[in-house]
């Protein structure tokens, strides 16, 4: 396994559609396995393979409870709204609040190349909708409605 570096929003790649995964091999489970690596290491919750410069449909998410790999993952059903806060490793230190799906289910492959199907409530469904929307080439920034600023909530 190795770190990738991740790549920031002035990158072009961000903004461009993943192609599919054709065939789930020893190649793109090495590719997850490293994007879980980097994940790791920069204490994020989120990463899909365009933010290590790849245009590939691949997402690994860790909430704290194992690793989730999905490969060629699509939102299938979504229900309820909350409002959010999210950030994000391609674009440091930039916080905002938009609405997101309560709930939502995804289905993919998993690392084998197995169909899988997750449903994800809360927080989950938020890095769900986050994730695949990298591969789509949207940011979360394009569904911001407001900014927050961060730095006044660590002095005391």
């Amino acid at each position: 396994m190795a770190l990738r570096e991740i790549v920031l929003y002035t990158d072009p790649i961000l903004r461009k559609k993943s192609r599919e995964v054709l065939e789930v091999n020893g190649r793109i489970r090495e590719l997850l396995y490293d994007m879980a690596e980097t994940l790791d290491h920069a204490k994020g919750r989120g990463l899909a393979a365009c933010q290590v410069g790849i245009l590939k449909r691949l997402v690994v998410i860790d909430m704290g409870d194992g690793l989730i790999q999905l490969v060629n993952p699509t939102i299938i059903e979504t229900s309820g709204t909350q409002e959010v806060l999210e950030g994000c490793l391609s674009i440091p230190n930039k916080v905002g609040k938009l609405k997101r799906p309560q709930k939502v289910t995804v289905k993919a492959l998993n690392e084998k190349g197995e169909p899988i199907m997750l449903t994800g409530e809360d927080e989950l469904a938020k890095c769900f909708c986050h994730e695949i929307d990298h591969l789509d080439g949207i940011l979360y920034t394009d569904k911001v409605t407001e900014y927050v600023d961060l730095s006044q909530s660590d002095k005391k």
